[in-house]
């Protein structure tokens, strides 16, 4: 579309989002575990990232700030043992990378974390490593992770139903520093499945060999491992979620730079949804606008498994919609930073709207926003969809601000900006 398209509006505001946490974390273990050195541009900084390279750094990979990123000098999979326990915080991807990582070492590996991170499960990849000849337990399947380590023999796995695509990307990870190499299969359902994609893109970049056997069956070489090379992190599409809500409830023009619609990002996908809504987008190599408009009426469903981090953003964007709204296939949320579908429904209903637990989502029912303190059950998510709320709807207040340090520590200076 030209600048001269009427739908467009001049522009209100211009934001920037940081780098990708899931490429980021995607990228650090690769990094840590290559042959040579990498250096990775616009690394998000964050308190997720910061967990996980102090991780990476206590299993023998030297990470060093360096200009606009980080510079990793791999281990060539010689995972070493400091004898200090892994303390993860609230990072659940940390969590699930390292417990599989650490079993390419030799001796005892403690992992744990926060009282949340205790709560949040880890059992399918337990199993699937104790499938492997690993020495690994864990309390009820969550964290603490006790796993005494002796190299990872590989071969064949299979999940099924699992709740977490952490477990698989965790595993192909690892896959090339095995002995055998991973056949990987997954059975029923699957969950979030473009953060798997998201993985293998990562572990091709580094020049793992990793082939497709059937829709969800992976096969990785043994041996092929990672090399070193300069990395760049793409912007982060979830943080850009935020501000196209923005755009959608302000009914003005926000663009967001460091993002492309072109991202290999599943959260991306947010922005067909804002289209069906009645939202318009354009974007270019480093930036996406979107302007916003009259909403759709109407009762809508929407399917967002392969999203569930833009739950939030939908939510708050159906309280302003006139209809009900449906967000279905998701109950994997309830095993979040926070339990996300409890926590949405509880604070919507907080603020004066309609809405509702479903077995597998939520319904909201649009209606009119009222004053109120919104908690936060520390979860970024939730401080950041429902900050943007407060642009439009009166008396809005965030009860906890800091807990975006765990993905976006710039998110009120940028929120300023608007």
């Amino acid at each position: 579309m030209n600048n001269d398209d009427p739908h467009f509006k001049e522009l209100y505001a211009t934001v920037r989002v940081p780098g990708s946490k899931s490429l980021s974390q995607r990228a650090l273990v690769a990094a840590a575990l290559a042959q040579g050195d990498s250096v990775i541009h616009n690394v998000l900084v964050s308190e997720d990232t910061t967990y996980l390279m102090d991780g990476l750094r206590g299993l023998g990979a030297k990470i060093i700030p360096a200009t606009d990123g980080f510079s990793v000098f791999g281990t060539a999979g010689e995972i070493s043992n400091s004898g200090k326990d892994l303390f993860l915080g609230n990072n659940g991807t940390a969590l699930r990378f390292l417990t599989a990582l650490v079993c390419l070492g030799k001796g005892k590996y403690i992992l744990t974390g926060e009282k949340r991170l205790c709560e949040r499960p880890v059992g399918a990849l337990a199993d699937a490593l104790k499938a492997m000849g690993v020495n690994i337990s864990c309390r009820n399947n969550c964290p603490p992770v006790e796993i005494n380590a002796n190299g990872l023999s590989g071969g064949k796995v299979i999940l099924r139903d699992i709740e977490s695509s952490q477990y698989v990307s965790a595993l192909l990870l690892c896959a090339p520093y095995t002995t055998k190499g991973i056949d990987l299969t997954l059975e029923g359902g699957v969950v979030s499945a473009p953060y798997i994609e998201l993985t293998i893109n990562v572990m091709q970049d580094f020049g793992a060999k990793i082939s497709k056997t059937g829709q969800y069956a992976y096969h990785v070489n043994a041996g092929e491992v990672y090399q070193g090379r300069k990395y760049f992190v793409e912007g982060d599409a979830s943080s850009a979620s935020y501000f196209f809500l923005a755009a959608a409830i302000l009914k003005k023009t926000i663009r967001v730079e460091g993002i492309t619609r072109q991202s290999r990002q599943g959260d991306i996908h947010l922005l067909d949804v804002f289209e069906k809504l009645g939202c318009k987008v354009r974007s270019a190599e480093n930036w996406v606008e979107v302007t916003g408009g009259n909403l759709i009426k109407g009762n809508l469903t929407f399917d967002l498994n392969e999203m569930p981090d833009m739950v939030p953003t939908l939510a708050v964007l159906s309280a302003f919609r006139e209809g009900q709204t449906i967000i279905e296939n998701v109950a994997h949320l309830r095993i979040k930073e926070s339990n996300r579908l409890a926590a949405v429904v509880a604070e919507l209903n907080r603020v004066g709207i309609k809405a509702e637990e479903l077995p597998e989502g939520i319904m909201i029912q649009g209606g009119k926003m009222k004053p109120a303190k919104i908690e936060t059950y520390n979860d970024h998510r939730m401080a950041m969809s429902f900050a943007i709320a407060g642009l439009s709807a009166r008396g809005i207040e965030i009860s906890d601000k800091k807990c975006v340090q765990k993905s976006f520590p710039k998110f009120w200076e940028e929120l300023n900006k608007l």
